[in-house]
């Protein structure tokens, strides 16, 4: 398994103020990577309407353009984190960033619609790695019983550009074209690589990591619980976020114009859920994950009801961000310690079953609305995906407690 690289105190017992803040400086550059990331991957879904009209198709056609993006992340989160394995990290975080940007610039540049398409799939492929690969980086950074903390702060990068990045993007976007949105996350890229490069230390990389290695994630059982977990519990999240400027419009009765600050009520939400979930792992990563799930199950069975009104919609819609920011740091750091030498392409796959919970929770929404039921029922079949993820961390939990009692496999609980 690879060494985990703290930092050191310079007299024993007491902090080091500066070893701190190079800590928090690396964080910063990672989270920054985070940022434009997050940018990328909500602006596309604002700027339909003109995307469309510059490639010249419609606007369901132009939706496959967001679909090229997460079908470049789920393709691309263990291909890179099997063939990067035994490189160092910061190297290959580096190497991430720069493809980021060259995706995305290509995207600004992209004369026609199967330019655009390619572009998109090139974009999504550095993300779920970056992600990954950078999560088990900033664990490496602090003691212990900071992980989930250091892995929030770098994922809070994520959350931030849907309260800053994707607004900016968008006006960009409106007012001077549909490219510039994609320029600007270019050039975040570019200032991550100087970032990373300048703050982020260089770690030693471990001689014994290899793309089998890696792929030994795959034979532990809990690796694939813990992949469950987020792909069904936040597929629940997914049939509704997904139709949320509908139910908006429909059920709480905002106008068009208010939905960007809706969106943005979401994403400081996202923000406040990241900060917290240290706190909630403090109590257990198994229990904050299953507690988490029962808040989100009992949110969306309501939330049909709370977004009949405005100002319950409003506090529905932070919640919708919150929880579910909550249980992301969570999943990523159980999953870096169940999955033993596999840890990056564990923590990468995160990332794509977020994609394939997205696609799955859009999917399901879409039925229950295509029977003719109203905008309060994606929510309710969220309530029970939800539940159907409570289950499997509960799985999980029983494993986990077998192989502490030397009735199962021997592995990290």
């Amino acid at each position: 398994m690879t060494t985990s690289l703290r930092p050191q105190s310079a007299v024993p017992g007491r902090p080091d103020s500066r070893s701190d803040n190079r800590t928090r400086l690396a964080l910063l550059a990672l989270a920054l990577g985070g940022f434009a990331i997050g940018t990328t991957e909500f602006v596309t879904m604002g700027l339909l309407p003109q995307i469309a009209d510059g490639v010249h198709i419609d606007i369901p056609t132009a939706g496959h353009v967001v679909s090229a993006y997460a079908l470049g992340v789920v393709v691309g989160a263990p291909l890179v984190a099997m063939l990067a394995a035994g490189v160092r990290r910061k190297t290959v975080l580096i190497a991430l960033m720069v493809a980021f940007a060259v995706g995305n610039l290509a995207s600004a540049l992209a004369p026609g619609y199967w330019t655009l398409l390619a572009a998109r799939f090139i974009s999504g492929m550095p993300h779920g790695a970056f992600f990954g690969i950078g999560s088990v980086v900033a664990a490496s950074l602090v003691p212990a019983h900071r992980r989930t903390s250091a892995v929030a702060m770098m994922l809070a990068g994520l959350t931030v550009a849907n309260v800053v990045g994707v607004p900016l993007a968008t006006v960009l976007g409106q007012h001077l074209g549909w490219q510039w949105p994609y320029v600007f996350v270019g050039f975040i890229a570019l200032v991550t690589v100087a970032a990373v490069l300048v703050w982020v230390p260089m770690q030693p990389a471990d001689s014994g990591a290899s793309a089998r290695s890696e792929l030994s994630a795959l034979t532990r059982p809990q690796v694939w619980l813990t992949l469950g977990v987020g792909t069904v519990g936040f597929g629940g999240m997914f049939a509704t976020f997904s139709y949320i400027t509908p139910t908006m419009t429909h059920l709480s009765g905002f106008e068009d114009a208010a939905v960007p600050l809706i969106l943005v009520v979401y994403g400081v939400g996202m923000t406040v859920g990241t900060m917290l979930s240290g706190r909630v792992a403090a109590y257990g990563m198994l229990r904050g994950m299953i507690a988490m799930l029962l808040a989100i199950a009992v949110l969306l069975a309501f939330f049909g009801v709370l977004a009949q009104a405005r100002p319950t919609a409003v506090v529905a819609v932070f919640l919708l961000g919150m929880l579910p920011s909550v249980l992301v740091p969570l999943l990523q750091t159980r999953l870096m310690d169940v999955a033993q030498e596999g840890q990056s392409l564990a923590a990468a796959l995160n990332h794509s079953t977020l994609n394939i919970a997205n696609a799955l929770g859009a999917w399901l929404g879409s039925l229950v609305l295509a029977h003719g039921l109203g905008y309060e029922w994606p929510s309710r079949v969220g309530a029970m995906l939800a539940v159907a993820g409570i289950a499997i961390a509960g799985a999980s939990a029983l494993l986990a407690r077998r192989e502490a009692c030397g009735k199962g496999p021997v592995g990290p609980a």
